[in-house]
């Protein structure tokens, strides 16, 4: 027998970042845009990495459970410069993460410091871990007939 702890919200997590790996191009699976997720007790963490982004040019939506996260970077020269190598991408960029129905939608925050976007999403209560107590006979509560 295999007993392993679960959380709803990792799996849903790590199925819907499977199937955006399997999209194909780095440009759909987020490439140009890497993520982390982290999950705490009361909240979950993303950190996307948005190096050389003015921050005005960022911007985090949430619309029936779906976080979008868009970013620009434009074009960095000036009269009389001549671009003659181009490694670094440029546009627009926009990440997609599916949130879990544990997850409040309604108050998440986010901030930009450093060229990394944090997206701090609260778990909601009812899907906090709790302890349940354990009734006796001896403290006054009922008995579960088995």
């Amino acid at each position: 027998m295999l007993l392993t702890s679960i959380d709803p919200f990792v799996q849903e997590f790590e199925r819907q970042f499977d199937r955006l790996s399997r999209l194909g191009s780095a440009q759909s699976t987020g490439a140009a845009m890497p993520m982390d997720g982290i999950r705490r007790a009361d909240d979950v963490v993303l950190r996307f990495d948005l190096p050389g982004i003015d921050p005005a040019s960022v911007e985090v939506t949430v619309d029936r459970g779906v976080l979008t996260v868009s970013a620009r970077r434009e074009e960095e020269h000036g009269e009389g410069e001549r671009l003659f190598v181009r490694e670094r991408l440029m546009g627009t960029f926009t990440r997609r993460v599916y949130l879990s129905e544990h997850l409040n939608a309604e108050a998440i925050e986010a901030a930009y410091t450093n060229g990394v976007l944090a997206v701090r999403i609260p778990v909601m209560e009812k899907a906090k871990p709790r302890k349940i107590e354990i009734q006796t006979e001896g403290n006054g509560q009922r008995a579960i007939h088995v």
